[in-house]
């Protein structure tokens, strides 16, 4: 790649500009992705991957969001909606969610690249799973719960154990789920039924439903914008495409406060 970004990237320069920008060697990193920005990179995703695991080297470990959100209640389905009528079908015909084989949708070719990968771990839950390679991937993964699904039992709040960093390759801070963990540490958060169908003991399926924090991303980039004027995201070049890192845990810190002075809660 020429130095103004203009020629092709490669797993190697891909690798040497994550290094630049401050991703640590050793550390457990949740990557948010959207390839096209960052222009042709010979080898797609399969080069991304592999420069991330160069960069992080062999203790670092790569979490991606692996979320599937069309298994859900078909009621709150805006785009696009479906007809009343077909709700009972779809709620008794989605297929239970299997870590194993359900594709994740809308999560882009980075993250289904990690998710099949040799070694990854996937966590359980039926919407907004994460996939996880490296020495970490266990302990991120394990023990998501149902209804706590971007809160403290959920990969991101093992990723704030962690001390992880957030990267976002060619996204803006709407796509940075780190940040609804926030939304479960505000208090008076709103909550809302949710549903998914699920795998049974015995290989079956059926639909559960719980009650979970109304994630809401609407304002994150105006959240991402304040984050990023108090210096605690990196931002370069990677690729033909800009790169932001972050460590998660100054990210949702500053989230909380930042939610609290800019939302209405429902015990305000």
């Amino acid at each position: 790649m020429t130095t103004d970004g203009s020629g092709p990237g490669s797993r190697r320069s891909i690798a040497a500009q994550l290094r630049l920008l401050g991703v640590r060697p050793g550390a457990t990193l949740l990557v948010h992705a959207g390839l096209r920005p960052l222009g042709f990179i010979s080898g797609g995703p399969h080069a991304v991957v592999l420069a991330l695991r160069d960069a992080l080297g062999p203790d670092g470990t790569i979490v991606v969001p692996t979320h599937t959100p069309e298994n859900s209640d078909p009621a709150q389905w805006r785009n696009p909606p479906v007809p009343v009528d077909w709700w009972p079908l779809i709620r008794s015909e989605m297929p239970g969610f299997d870590p194993a084989i359900t594709p994740s949708r809308f999560m882009g070719a980075l993250a289904e690249t990690v998710r099949g990968w040799p070694g990854a771990l996937r966590s359980s839950h039926p919407q907004v799973s994460f996939a996880a390679l490296g020495p970490a991937a266990e302990q991120v993964v394990t023990g998501h719960a149902l209804a706590d699904m971007l809160g403290e039992q959920s990969p991101l709040g093992r990723l704030y154990d962690l001390d992880a960093d957030v990267l976002l390759l060619g996204v803006g801070h709407s796509a940075s789920t780190s940040l609804h963990l926030a939304e479960y540490r505000s208090p008076g958060s709103p909550r809302e039924r949710v549903g998914a169908a699920v795998r049974t003991a015995d290989g079956g399926r059926e639909w559960v439903w719980w009650q979970d924090v109304r994630l809401d991303a609407g304002d994150f980039d105006a959240l991402g914008a304040a984050l990023e004027a108090t210096g605690e995201v990196r931002t370069g070049p990677v690729g033909a495409g800009t790169g932001r890192l972050m460590r998660q845990r100054a990210a949702v810190d500053f989230a909380v406060h930042w939610l609290a002075r800019n939302r209405t809660t429902e015990d305000a």
